[in-house]
């Protein structure tokens, strides 16, 4: 088989360490006329244009990029796919929503025809918002998540995903029983985990709608299974964390409830994370345990403001990704995300700077996913995974970007004016898959024929 050789051009930013921790200067690249080349999937180079044009080969395309900023893809650290369908149903906090919407979306995945549909419908959704990984919540059925993976695997993208795990405190088609919850992931693990560039994570939904049993089993099959991911909720509002503890009278806390079955450490990711006190941040970051930031859900339900300078704090940095957590999250656009981060952090008086918002949506939440010698920067031996952002998507925005003077501003404006619009281009393993002016290939097929 020939190789795959690509490569594009033009103003390039990417990370090379923490900007919550350290000076920005010392960790982010700004190359106003860069090349990232790209060979069967990987970024073979990554630099000053003029230096490595000699670095492709004849005849390779090379596509160029003007008036727009080549970054890694946009990484979504918790959300929902088969609550597409209810994104934006007016009404009620959390518990509330579950039993009005959630739960009666999620039944209809027991038909694989609808799952697949839907599948396909939070791909396009994803890649054309330059998402190109996220971490997945399925439902209870086993082939949600084939059908997921079949569509993730058909586009050669790097998805985590899971079979959700529930056996209380929901409707009897949403449940399932310790035992077969952990056959059927496994089972699921089996097929799924490692086949090309899918990543499975068990998937407990939250303590209150799985029973002790259960989540002993899911913190066994975790810890049988190394390198899967496991992701479930934690600490959304108030009323559940009061919940918890009438559950789990027993535990210290909410994190404690986890932590008892085995279920904190690399690779976990937790959405949400408001309301915790200081001794559960610290064991979040002692256990390498990650939180998933969900802004704009948790406006929309009320639920909270989570405070991102106190959970970065250097003392204890707790490793921290940014999230859609679609469909109570109201936008694909992690653009549109990082804007309303911004008003959140502000609200707990801390001003969410351009440069930390972009490490957030890019190598910061590969760090708490724990891909970042995969995913989330530019450079050689990383995946060609990369987001084109068009800085005059909009007449206001071409406007406004005339006034300012500094990466810093346009990164701001970018993030503050930003949606769908903006991304120009989606590559998803060396392959262009979102083109905002040319078109895209059908979902469904694969872009790379039988190699996916």
């Amino acid at each position: 088989m020939s190789e795959r050789v690509s490569a594009i051009r033009g103003a390039a930013l990417t990370f090379t360490g923490d900007p919550f921790l350290q000076d920005l200067a010392d960790c982010m690249v700004h190359l106003p006329d860069a090349l990232v080349v790209m060979r069967d999937g990987l970024i073979t180079a990554f630099g000053p244009a003029e230096a490595l044009l000699d670095q492709v080969p004849a005849g390779a395309a090379v596509t160029r990029y003007d008036d727009a900023l080549i970054l890694p893809g946009f990484i979504d650290a918790h959300v929902h796919y088969p609550q597409t369908p209810i994104i934006g149903a007016h009404g009620s906090q959390l518990i509330d929503w579950l039993d009005r919407y959630a739960f009666v979306a999620e039944q209809a995945f027991a038909d694989v025809a609808h799952a697949r549909r839907i599948a396909r419908l939070f791909l396009r959704e994803a890649l054309r918002n330059g998402t190109t990984t996220s971490a997945v919540f399925c439902t209870v059925h086993p082939q949600s998540v084939d059908a997921f993976f079949e569509e993730s695997a058909a586009l050669g993208m790097r998805n985590i995903a899971g079979k959700v795990l529930m056996d209380r405190h929901a409707p009897e088609a949403l449940r399932d029983t310790p035992q077969r919850g952990y056959d059927e992931s496994k089972a699921l693990i089996d097929r799924w985990h490692g086949h090309g560039r899918q990543l499975y994570a068990v998937t407990p939904r939250f303590a209150p709608s799985s029973s002790p049993e259960q989540m002993e089993l899911a913190g066994a099959l975790w810890h049988e299974h190394p390198g899967t991911y496991l992701q479930s909720h934690l600490s959304e509002t108030v009323a559940e964390v009061a919940w918890a503890k009438e559950l789990h009278p027993d535990r210290g806390d909410y994190l404690d409830v986890y932590a008892h079955h085995g279920q904190l450490g690399p690779r976990a990711i937790f959405g949400h994370g408001i309301h915790l006190g200081e001794d559960e941040l610290g064991r979040l970051h002692e256990t390498g345990t990650a939180l998933a930031h969900c802004p704009t859900s948790n406006l929309f339900l009320g639920s909270g403001l989570f405070q991102l300078e106190r959970a970065r704090a250097a003392a204890r940095p707790v490793r921290v990704g940014l999230a859609t957590d679609i469909g109570a999250g109201t936008s694909f656009s992690l653009l549109q995300t990082l804007n309303e981060a911004y008003k959140v952090a502000q609200l707990g008086g801390f001003p969410l700077s351009a440069g930390q918002a972009f490490h957030l949506a890019t190598r910061g939440t590969a760090e708490a996913l724990y891909l970042e010698d995969r995913i989330g920067s530019l450079a050689a031996g990383m995946e060609a995974d990369l987001v084109v952002l068009d800085l005059q998507a909009t007449p206001l925005m071409r406007d406004r970007m005339a006034f300012c003077e500094s990466l810093e501003e346009r990164l701001f404006v970018l993030m503050t004016l930003g949606d769908d619009r903006a991304i120009r281009a989606t590559w998803v393993n060396g392959v262009c898959l979102h083109d905002r002016d040319g078109g895209e290939p059908p979902l469904g097929r694969s872009p790379l024929g039988e190699r996916t």
